[in-house]
């Protein structure tokens, strides 16, 4: 990257907070006191702030697991302080169930790439991979997996892929092929929240699919921090018992927890609206990349989106790009994209869009004129 694409953490983060229009919010753009003012004023109206704070995961905690059971139709939840914890421990027992501590995932998911090796090196668990393709397994390769699972693990939507769903059909036929082999099925469900449109099924459809789900409460919800694990009552039990082994039974967590009903009460209703505007950004960046003669090539994938999150790929150094979006975003007060990176090939760099509520104001022209501005400042 040359001197004149180089962009400090400083710049870019005043860039971004200072602008009058982005598609989404991200971490980092409120100061601690916006985010505590913000909180205390959103909360009371999700749970009761005379009552007393949480000690080893009760109140406003024990409120929190209650709901995200009855949200997802499972007999019972556990809050966990990170979902890493929560889907070691998940894979865990369900291998001691089993017998059988192969566990079937995509080599994309997130204990595959994110998570140092921790499925093998904490719990001894290992992995096999029923495809390598870059979108979710079918049937018939899960049916075809050339040696014995205890559990197959489904990340919906696989983020790294391009947030990428199968169709309800493909996804209850990958569980039937699943359970002919006899294995137990987790659904790593991050961002299971904002499943619903593309499946066309309710929360508790899609989560009573599989034997046991994780969901996490600041990647579409704007908590603070935390996940739960939804199962059987037994599983959760004892996923209680080795989240104490863990170091996860935190003392107080009601920040975490407050933010997370706050959630669940403000952000859940409205992610249908944002994949719904995330479809409408993303032809509009299709229109405007190919109308511009100045880029050779560029793909947004997919097309139209499974959820409110995205990728866009362009044939540009990732420093260049985002330097560019940081000269827009001062020039303009748009903020259109934020980091790029190159993931593969040196000079083709992608970037993740998130479409919020911030997102809704653009219409299609808004965000037209803003990649001619981008490019413009290329």
């Amino acid at each position: 990257m040359d001197e004149q694409t180089e962009v400090s953490t400083e710049r870019r983060l005043t860039a971004w907070r200072g602008s009058r229009r982005m598609l989404g919010s991200a971490p980092g753009l409120e100061t601690i006191g916006q985010r505590l003012e913000r909180l205390a004023r959103q909360a009371p109206a999700s749970y009761d702030l005379a009552e007393g704070t949480d000690v080893y995961g009760d109140g406003v905690v024990g409120e929190l697991e209650r709901r995200v059971a009855e949200l997802l139709g499972m007999e019972a939840a556990a809050f966990f302080p990170t979902g890493t914890m929560a889907q070691q421990i998940a894979l865990r027992c369900w291998a001691g169930r089993t017998g059988n501590r192969t566990v079937a995932l995509h080599p994309l998911s997130h204990p595959e790439l994110w998570e140092g090796g921790a499925l093998s090196a904490v719990s001894g668990l290992r992995t096999v991979h029923p495809t390598t393709d870059p979108r979710p397994p079918n049937a018939d390769e899960v049916a075809e997996l050339g040696e014995p699972f205890g559990t197959l693990m489904l990340e919906l939507p696989l983020r790294e892929a391009g947030f990428l769903l199968p169709s309800w059909d493909e996804l209850t036929a990958v569980v039937a092929a699943a359970r002919e082999r006899e294995a137990v099925v987790h659904f790593d469900g991050a961002r299971l929240w904002e499943c619903t449109s593309h499946l066309g099924r309710t929360l508790p459809e899609i989560a009573q699919l599989a034997d046991s789900v994780y969901v996490s409460f600041y990647k579409s919800l704007d908590g603070l921090s935390g996940a739960a694990l939804a199962g059987p009552e037994s599983l959760v039990e004892e996923a209680r018992a080795w989240r104490h082994r863990y170091g996860g039974k935190v003392f107080q967590q009601w920040p975490a927890a407050l933010a997370a009903l706050v959630g669940l009460d403000r952000q859940l209703p409205r992610l249908g609206e944002y994949v719904a505007h995330a479809r409408v950004v993303a032809a509009a960046l299709e229109r405007a990349f190919a109308a511009a003669g100045s880029v050779p090539w560029f793909r947004v994938h997919p097309g139209q989106p499974h959820t409110h999150q995205f990728q866009v790929w362009l044939p540009f150094g990732a420093g260049r790009l985002t330097w560019a979006g940081v000269v827009l975003a001062e020039e303009t007060g748009d903020t259109l994209f934020r980091r790029w990176r190159e993931p593969g090939v040196p000079g083709v760099s992608m970037t993740e869009v998130t479409v919020g509520e911030p997102g809704l104001a653009w219409t299609p022209q808004d965000v037209e004129q803003a990649v001619r501005g981008l490019l413009a400042r290329l």
